[in-house]
């Protein structure tokens, strides 16, 4: 009986821990979209039905999140089934919440002319009615006047023999569609697919654009890859190799960067992507370089870790599959985290290097 107690306790605890982690994955998740949208900008544009150009535009670098709605019309808080009717004015739409360091809004343009028919003013292929009429909904004088040089442009390029339609409207209010209509491409894939091959829109892509229809890359944004084992190897130092390749860790109290209190970044020291900010790391006491959060969660993976017989979640690079340490959930506030790294996984870039080793991007983090 007390051994059936026990067991029970054991499994109450270990659901409890899964809980506690997975509340603080979703407040640091939270935590990270505050601080994200802080640095986003947003253009809003309607392209025909918006499941296609909401899946079109995720795909982009740079893009963050993409919200299907309705705006344009005279009707408040509209519905997709008033919308559909014709009725409100409206325009199905999107809006593209994007990062100006990494893609520009003159790409976003260049990007959304080539998924539409820029020429047809009453509709998108086989959806007919102003609801699916083309128009840039520009926010401020900037966009206005980028999205005037861009059709006029388009208009002089000889790509279309009709002349331009797409209308160039200022912003207004945005109403998001019905959660059913978010994403849909994932959630009725198969509904999404009959939909998007029947209207001839990829057709009339690939006739009009070609290979010009290969999606932008980032702006001025490396790529990170993993070296082979013989350049890491003559790269970095036996202890480097052995925590980053083999899962070691490395002695506590006796590493470059635990009592580090520069400002900068910490990057992967075989590929360099970037990893942790100097203004998320605290004093933890292990003797370990300690974090509340990554400085772009997108380059951390974790993975459950039962090396020492006990359940741990480790910390790994995306592109270079580095090993860095461990995530612990004693951390402080705001994260309640503890990312717990080894200094031989890291490069510590100063604030006043970021720009010549070509992290300049990160600098404003450091501008008060």
């Amino acid at each position: 009986m007390k051994i059936l107690k026990l067991l029970v306790a054991l499994i109450i605890a270990v659901v409890m821990a899964g809980c506690r982690r997975t509340q603080a994955n979703q407040k640091e998740a939270k935590k990270n979209m505050e601080t994200q949208d802080k640095n986003l900008k947003t253009a809003t544009l309607a392209g025909g039905c918006f499941w296609c150009t909401q899946a079109d535009f995720s795909k982009l670098p740079g893009v963050s999140k993409v919200v299907s709605g309705y705006t344009g019309g005279h009707k408040e808080n509209t519905t997709y089934e008033e919308v559909s009717a014709g009725n409100t004015g409206h325009f199905e739409a999107i809006q593209v919440f994007y990062d100006p360091a990494k893609i520009t809004y003159e790409t976003l343009l260049d990007y959304y002319w080539k998924h539409i028919d820029p020429t047809d003013a009453a509709g998108q292929f086989y959806d007919r009615g102003s609801q699916y009429r083309t128009a840039i909904f520009y926010h401020d004088d900037e966009q206005k006047q980028a999205a005037e040089k861009s059709k006029d442009t388009l208009g002089k390029s000889g790509k279309f023999k009709a002349p331009i339609a797409t209308l160039i409207l200022p912003f207004a209010k945005f109403y998001p569609a019905e959660e059913y209509h978010q994403e849909f491409n994932k959630k009725n894939p198969l509904r999404y697919q009959s939909y998007r091959s029947g209207s001839g829109k990829d057709k009339f892509a690939e006739k009009v654009w070609g290979k010009e229809l290969e999606p932008p890359k980032l702006k001025n944004i490396p790529e990170y890859k993993k070296p082979d084992q013989a350049t890491i190897k003559k790269n970095l130092t036996p202890l480097q190799c052995d925590v980053t390749q083999k899962g070691a860790t490395e002695a506590p109290f006796h590493n470059e960067y635990w009592d580090n209190h520069r400002v900068g970044i910490y990057v992967d020291v075989v590929t360099g992507e970037p990893l942790f900010s100097s203004l998320d790391k605290f004093d933890s006491g292990t003797g370990w370089p300690s974090f509340t959060r990554p400085l772009d969660p997108e380059n951390i993976v974790e993975k459950q870790d039962q090396s020492l017989g006990v359940t741990r979640t480790e910390v790994r690079s995306k592109h270079g599959d580095s090993h860095l340490g461990h995530v612990f959930e004693d951390g402080p506030e705001p994260t309640g985290l503890r990312f717990c790294i080894n200094s031989a996984s890291l490069r510590f870039i100063s604030k006043e290097d970021l720009e010549k080793q070509g992290y300049g991007r990160y600098l404003k983090l450091f501008t008060k």
